[in-house]
């Protein structure tokens, strides 16, 4: 565990929105959204029932929180089309505790007619706790 003191954060009370879904999303989260102009920014509070072993959160957790942020960001870029993650790659930098509010900066690199290119950065406050970067392809319209 760490010495860092944790503050208390209500996501709601400072402008966040709830989300989830019936799927994996639903297991894992909720999930944060709000939107700053033509943003859609994505975050999670980390709770005890994604800590590891060592009782920060699990790695995994990160990555299921990238490819969700990083993919609803290419969704909205590329006209809400249907995607699939074809490739995450993660850069796991300093641990999360429970408690702590986890942000994705996301940002599309380079589109292409039928690849979409990300990055992504976690952060806790200032704090970079992973960088992201992947590629989604563009199923098309059904």
């Amino acid at each position: 565990m760490s010495d860092r003191e944790i503050a208390p954060f209500d996501p709601a009370a400072a402008g966040w929105l709830a989300y989830g879904d019936e799927g994996f999303i639903g297991l894992v989260g909720p999930f944060w959204t709000r939107q700053e102009g033509d943003t859609h920014l994505y975050a999670f509070m980390a709770e005890s029932k994604h800590h590891n072993r060592r009782g920060v959160v699990q790695g995994g957790m990160l990555m299921t929180f990238a490819d969700r942020s990083m993919g609803m960001t290419c969704w909205y870029a590329n006209e809400k089309q249907p995607q699939a993650t074809v490739q995450l790659d993660m850069h796991f930098i300093d641990a999360v505790q429970i408690g702590e509010f986890v942000e994705c900066k996301c940002k599309v690199v380079r589109r292409t007619r039928s690849l979409v290119f990300m990055s992504g950065e976690l952060v806790v406050g200032p704090r970079v706790v992973a960088t992201a970067n992947g590629v989604w392809k563009t199923l098309g319209k059904r």
